[in-house]
């Protein structure tokens, strides 16, 4: 039974389906919705990720447009009456404010709209996958960040504006579908902890008793040796690749800089690298008529010029999320929470009542489905104040 929830709170939420609307439901036999919600059962099919994240509008078809531009154009207009009206929609739900009738011209033409992803589209290969990314930047999009009420150290006038600019939003709320490669962007409300400059990071402080962040060390290269068959370096890979290539001639920096600039330049050559790792066989087996098909079933279409670069970058971040989403289900049940990941390292609000936790943490992250990647650990009492332990 195709149904839609109404939901903006954890503690708010209906369902409507077969024409009436349900509060706190638990009888109904459900199984296609249009976008993911915690309200929702598991196991329920959700169109939104089964059409790739593309929105309500793009996946409407053309009999439908006009009864969808309708019923937004209804809630555009009540949402800005209850704003000029200084209604806080933190405090009461949208869906209690607004007339039944709309609920279900707006909830029955998202119905029509699941109805016809899931008789036209194909379920994505990675769908399970997506359906937990979803469930884990929920979680973290409804934690409240700890912001410091004021610098730590004094601010210029432009860094202070933008201080009290981003002061306010307290959520992260990731875009799973804001990039080709399955790399995490923020929304236009969220906090912006991709984007924070370093000297804004001493702000941003746990509510529990420490930050504790987890960061592979030089994941995408970690990925290349991986999708070559290449055994895992247990030391700095740009390092062991300084004595392993070139035989310790330059400097590790200058040795990163060499490797990166052969890895993601087609028309880059170093004979010893690309023996080592075999950029043509890794594309022969995950390119194919124009199509990145990752180790995580995510595909992708690209030109050839940039398949290996969408390939090493798209199998990173999922590699990444796939390990967050496991440390996830390690402490949901404990005091310790995700805070939030930036890039391809994951910062956990860890609490001190958890600490026998931790071992088990790092050895999850350690434990890729690529191999075992080495991992560098740090903690500290704000996001600025970070110190390597391991």
């Amino acid at each position: 039974m195709i149904f839609q929830t109404l939901d903006n709170k954890r503690e708010c939420y209906a369902i409507y389906c077969d024409g009436e609307l349900y509060h706190y439901p638990n009888n109904l036999e459900l199984s296609e919705t249009w976008d993911w919600s915690c309200h929702a059962p598991p196991g329920i099919d959700c169109a939104q990720i089964w059409a790739g994240g593309v929105s309500l509008e793009k996946a409407c078809p053309e009999e439908l447009r006009p009864k969808l531009a309708i019923a937004q154009s209804k809630g555009k207009a009540f949402l800005n009456a209850f704003c000029n009206a200084k209604i806080n929609l933190k405090d009461v739900c949208f869906y209690d404010l607004v007339p039944k009738s709309f609920l279900f011209d707006y909830c029955t033409v998202k119905n029509d709209i699941s109805k016809y992803v899931f008789e036209t589209y194909a379920k994505p290969k990675n769908y399970d996958f997506l359906v937990k990314l979803h469930e884990l930047i929920n979680f973290i999009s409804q934690r409240d960040l700890r912001i410091a009420e004021r610098p730590a150290q004094p601010f210029n006038h432009l860094d202070m504006k933008r201080f009290l600019q981003i002061k306010g939003r307290k959520n992260i709320i990731y875009n799973p579908y804001g990039s080709r490669t399955g790399r995490l962007t923020t929304r236009r409300e969220s906090f912006p902890i991709l984007t924070l400059p370093k000297n804004f990071r001493h702000l941003v402080l746990p509510n529990n008793d420490l930050y504790i962040e987890l960061d592979y060390n030089s994941a995408e290269m970690r990925t290349a040796l991986a999708l070559s068959g290449r055994p895992q370096p247990n030391i700095d890979i740009h390092s062991f690749l300084k004595d392993e290539i070139y035989e310790d001639k330059y400097t590790r920096d200058e040795v990163k800089q060499k490797v990166f600039a052969w890895l993601y330049n087609p028309k880059a050559r170093n004979k010893k690298l690309s023996e080592y790792i075999k950029k043509e066989n890794i594309l022969k087996q995950h390119y194919n008529s124009g199509i990145v098909t990752t180790p995580f079933n995510r595909e992708i279409a690209v030109e050839e010029d940039k398949a290996l670069n969408y390939l090493v970058q798209s199998t990173t971040s999922d590699m990444f999320l796939t390990q967050a989403i496991k440390i996830h289900d390690i402490i949901k049940n404990s005091n310790s929470e995700i805070a939030f990941c930036v890039h391809d390292s994951l910062v956990i609000d860890m609490s001190k009542q958890d600490q026998g936790l931790l071992q088990e943490i790092i050895s999850t992250f350690e434990d890729t489905d690529l191999g075992r990647f080495k991992v560098n650990v740090s903690m500290g009492k704000s996001f600025g104040a970070m110190r390597k332990i391991l």
